[in-house]
């Protein structure tokens, strides 16, 4: 499915008699501004009317290219639940969902403020095979992410996947929802799941963890080296196993860092978790560090890269609506390869550049059978 299908599968919400430009029209120049670095209303209409011949080329304008305040009242008003079904049914048609690990993580628009107040926190899934987000659900704070967890899980087709999700979602109800999608959970324990931590903390506590339930990861970057110590344990005489279903392992972290001097650079932090799964440590090693690439893969490109946070859209559903606008686009950046010849390929940030500059590889960005799969 293309931008073009995605855009006519979205209903029209405004009245017939008053439409001058087709929604088709409207989503779709939208997308491929935002591509290319728009970020508000004004620098969508100023990229349609730099490109006006190159969108008519896929489009039919009939009244030329929308002022700001059109795409403005568009995005405001169309239904943002529709827009969010569109969207995963979208990523359903155009990324291979072959991922095992499936993770869970909220994140709030900065720029969106009403009296000092964010007025959106977003939650999203992120499929690390792909490395893109598989749908979102909106909530008021932070706070509300228990309630907005399960409505996301219960969109997803998750049978065969592992769950992560934050402390925030180590919750029973959730834990009984993924088991019933036939999917296994990776959840953080922390004190608020005071019992649940208390029994895990006792567990590593008391038990002598053999050579074989460990794991060591070394990280090197940023100017210091990491060292993770994964502990594992399939004792669960603390645990009360009728509240946490199928519940296999319970997990023990240890970070410590070091300076280029190989000197502690701060205290260690322990981490808690526990799972559904039979693994190894180091299996478990590796998961848990691949849960915050939805951090550095998602909710960073879509703050510094796609300039989310510095939004300041507030009008009604504009920000809900132009969240969804720009996963699409970082989706389809993340997907396109401009020189798949070559070993070193393009950032995000030049992506976009390459896009505007060429109207041959922004066209290539739009339609997904010019993508190279392992983008």
């Amino acid at each position: 499915m293309n931008i073009l299908q995605f855009a006519q599968n979205l209903p029209d919400h405004r009245q017939e008699v008053k439409i001058l430009h087709l929604s088709v029209d409207i989503i779709f120049i939208t997308v491929a501004a935002v591509i290319c670095g728009a970020e508000d209303w004004e620098d969508v209409q100023y990229f349609g009317e730099a490109k006006e011949k190159f969108f008519r080329k896929h489009l039919l304008l009939p009244n030329g290219i929308p002022s700001h305040d059109t795409f403005n009242r568009f995005f405001s008003n169309i239904d943002p639940i529709v827009m969010e079904q569109q969207f995963r049914i979208w990523v359903k048609t155009v990324c291979a969902h072959n991922s095992r690990l499936v993770s869970i993580d909220g994140k709030t628009i900065c720029g969106a403020k009403a009296g000092g107040k964010s007025l959106f926190h977003m939650v999203s899934a992120f499929c690390h095979a792909n490395g893109v987000s598989l749908a979102q659900v909106r909530t008021d704070e932070k706070s509300n992410e228990i309630t907005a967890i399960p409505e996301l899980i219960k969109a997803l087709d998750l049978e065969g996947c592992i769950v992560s999700i934050d402390a925030i979602g180590c919750q029973q109800n959730i834990v009984n929802q993924i088991i019933e999608k036939k999917a296994d959970y990776l959840l953080a324990v922390k004190k608020n799941q005071l019992e649940l931590h208390q029994a895990v903390e006792d567990t590593f506590r008391f038990e002598q963890v053999a050579d074989r339930q460990m794991a060591h990861q070394l990280d090197f970057g940023h100017g210091r080296i990491e060292e993770r110590t994964c502990y594992i344990s399939g004792d669960l005489k603390f645990v009360d196993t009728e509240k946490w279903r199928k519940i296999q392992t319970i997990i023990k972290i240890v970070s410590q860092r070091y300076n280029k001097t190989k000197q502690i650079a701060e205290e260690p932090t322990v981490r808690y978790y526990i799972s559904s799964l039979s693994a190894d440590a180091e299996m478990f090693n590796r998961l848990v560090r691949q849960h915050w690439a939805i951090e550095n893969n998602l909710h960073w490109e879509l703050d510094v890269t796609m300039g989310e946070d510095a939004s300041r859209k507030r009008v009604k559903n504009s920000p809900r609506n132009f969240s969804v606008v720009c996963k699409t686009a970082l989706t389809m950046l993340k997907k396109y390869s401009p020189f798949p010849e070559r070993k070193k390929r393009p950032s995000i940030k030049s992506k976009r550049k390459i896009g505007g500059w060429s109207d041959e590889h922004l066209s290539a960005m739009l339609k997904p059978e010019f993508w190279i799969r392992n983008s």
